[in-house]
């Protein structure tokens, strides 16, 4: 309880008011896209501020017509005090409208991964808060199976590649990869080639990429896709081969980790799987049966950067009910009930990890603290003709067998019109 008034006390301090009539206004206006379990849980968050504050937070959820409706307030002159950015592309739009109030000196950062705070500057200066963040840059593995075989972990890409090909000669195969995701699919395929891309390029090229300053016919670009070929187009590295990459959902995809005997030995996904792991598999323990390792590095002087998503919230209006409500969202307290509310990671590197439900978000939690590098999921930056477009439809083709050349040369073709519009 102490902290809690200590945390509460700081942010007071940060705002300038001294209690309940320090502010004005009393009350903060802030439009989600969030519904449903998500939206529950930001008002259980929210409860602690409200009821220690006075004010009275006012939540409008609007849905995926978030980024319409604020350009459409904004155009009027009411935009909301605050908003979750569907991402950081977004969060850059309105800041470099001059829409967005910087969050430098008013807002207490030091608590956060450097990484965000980071990824939410444009000019050097912070117009994003993110609140947590779900990482990408995870390959999936059964311990048990592993140590059976006497299979190390590896840490570097061409170890990886080693390992695949005694896995391949023992008879085994060493990935499970299923990109069947409805009118989605494609989406496991991007982030396979965002990944690599960090890892082979590093993060300024990469973001030169996603907005689409070099083309995708660039030797980069073709480089990272050359790798993911290194794993789904060689014979026996992935399970059902190209065909089990295209068809399998990819919900059911790590399945093939848990047969006996394996039907493959790693997958890489996102912290969300989990959840697909245990509802088909419920008996699993988690850090027994199953386990991650971070996605290798492949070029040294980039290191390990990570790949991932988050929930990211700007401001429209600077009053002191929006200081103190950023600031509460950015302590310890607030992300904790969040986070755990979510099986999300949070942001803030002091937040307990009693909150994460397994060791394995522990560790993924861990990873995000201590990342020097995060980029965001690059297909959520790009124009959604593209992102969620031509590059789902370009990988899939990649993996069916048509000329990487012929698939970047039609992929750039639609980023030429998507940009300038």
């Amino acid at each position: 309880m102490l902290r809690k008034i200590l945390a509460m006390a700081a942010v007071l301090s940060l705002v300038g008011a001294v209690g309940i009539l320090g502010f004005a206004q009393k009350q903060v206006v802030i439009a989600v896209v969030w519904s449903g379990a998500e939206l529950e849980a930001f008002e259980k968050t929210l409860i602690p501020f409200e009821e220690d504050t006075g004010i009275d937070v006012v939540i409008e959820s609007v849905g995926r017509d978030l980024p319409a409706i604020l350009v459409t307030r904004l155009a009027v002159g009411n935009p909301p005090d605050l908003a979750a950015m569907p991402n950081p592309g977004q969060m850059k739009e309105f800041a470099n409208q001059g829409a967005l109030v910087a969050l430098d000196g008013i807002v207490d950062l030091s608590e956060l991964s450097k990484a965000f705070i980071d990824l939410a500057k444009v000019d050097d200066r912070v117009y994003g808060l993110f609140i947590s963040a779900d990482l990408k840059s995870l390959v999936w593995y059964s311990p048990k199976a592993f140590a059976a075989k006497g299979y190390e972990v590896p840490t570097s890409w061409p170890a990886m590649i080693e390992l695949c090909n005694k896995i391949v000669a023992d008879g085994g195969t060493p990935w499970a990869l299923g990109m069947e995701s409805g009118a989605a699919s494609g989406w496991v395929g991007t982030d396979w080639v965002e990944d690599i891309m960090l890892r082979t390029a590093g993060p300024d090229l990469y973001d030169k990429w996603v907005s689409h300053e070099i083309s995708w016919t660039h030797p980069a670009v073709k480089k990272a896709f050359e790798y993911f070929g290194q794993i789904v187009n060689a014979p026996g590295y992935v399970y059902g081969g190209a065909t089990g990459a295209l068809m399998i959902f990819f919900g059911d995809s790590p399945n093939a980790l848990f047969t006996d005997p394996p039907a493959a030995y790693m997958h890489r996904q996102a912290t969300f799987i989990q959840s697909f792991i245990l509802t088909a598999n419920p008996g699993l323990v988690a850090g027994e049966d199953y386990d991650v390792f971070p996605f290798p590095p492949i070029s040294p002087i980039f290191g390990n950067p990570l790949l991932g998503a988050g929930d990211l919230i700007s401001a429209f209006n600077d009053t002191a009910e929006t200081r103190a409500l950023l600031n509460y969202l950015a302590s310890a307290e607030a992300q904790g009930i969040w986070c755990k509310a979510l099986g999300k990671l949070a942001v803030n590197k002091t937040v307990d990890p009693s909150i994460y439900p397994d060791p394995i978000t522990v560790k993924a939690a861990e990873m995000l603290a201590n990342a020097e590098v995060f980029r965001f999921d690059g297909s959520d930056l790009m124009p959604a003709a593209v992102g969620a477009g031509t590059f789902w439809s370009g990988v899939l083709d990649f993996v069916s067998g048509i000329p990487l050349d012929t698939v970047l040369a039609s992929i750039e073709a639609s980023a030429i019109d998507a940009y300038t519009k």
